[in-house]
């Protein structure tokens, strides 16, 4: 096994009894509110496999919420999460499902702030990390273990090389890229994991071009992922 960071080998700072359970669960609502633009008005969690069945018991559904209220792994108010959800006004729902073949660890989210939607369908791998299977029904995979592009755009020829154009002469290094579409010439999604933390000005470049519909970036290490 290659170890990605000392994370993978001591465990995260966390709150809770798991880092599976409760530290890679408040990753998954953090990148979920990241990724919506913000905090949701509404929530429907839904846990499969392994979650399903030990949610309550292990803190996942209090971390998973910590994680939508902008919440790290390590913060204090995990445990008191969904009564500050209630507080705040968040409308929240808990569920579970099948998903034969997924991961154990396994949540989706059903997320609405305002105008705005999102579903993402999000594992927790071990030891606090995370993997993002799948966003407003594309099927992406990403770890947001790095400043992460997400780009809703038209299927276009030459699309995906104007966007690495514009990254790379603001001299960012693409990591992993991954693309999914509806169709061909249809609606697609671009992944983008980078190396460097991306400015707002290289976002406004990627939101100028003419067959880009929405760029969001998830940056865990930052109170919000986008203006």
């Amino acid at each position: 096994m290659r170890f990605k960071d000392v994370f993978s080998i001591m465990g995260p700072s966390m709150i809770g009894p798991s880092s599976s359970h409760t530290a890679g669960a408040a990753r998954l609502g953090l990148t979920a509110r990241q990724a919506l633009g913000g905090q949701p008005d509404e929530a429907d969690i839904i846990f499969s496999g392994s979650f399903a069945e030990t949610y309550m018991g292990h803190g996942t559904d209090l971390a998973v919420t910590a994680g939508l209220l902008g919440c790290a792994p390590d913060d204090e108010r995990i445990r008191d999460s969904i009564a500050l959800a209630e507080a705040a006004g968040m409308e929240l729902r808990f569920g579970t499902e099948l998903r034969p073949g997924g991961h154990p660890n396994t949540v989706r989210f059903e997320l609405r702030k305002g105008e705005r939607a999102l579903t993402m369908v999000g594992c927790s791998i071990g030891g606090g990390n995370v993997e993002i299977v799948g966003v407003d029904g594309f099927d992406v995979k990403f770890g947001a273990d790095c400043p992460t592009l997400l780009v809703n755009h038209q299927d276009m020829a030459g699309t995906v090389a104007a966007m690495a154009l514009i990254v790379g002469r603001a001299n960012l290094n693409i990591r992993a890229m991954d693309v999914d579409r509806q169709s061909r010439s249809g609606r697609a999604l671009t992944v983008m994991e980078m190396d460097q933390a991306v400015s707002a000005e290289v976002r406004r470049e990627l939101q100028a071009l003419p067959q880009v519909e929405r760029v969001r970036l998830i940056h865990l290490n930052e109170e919000e992922g986008q203006e």
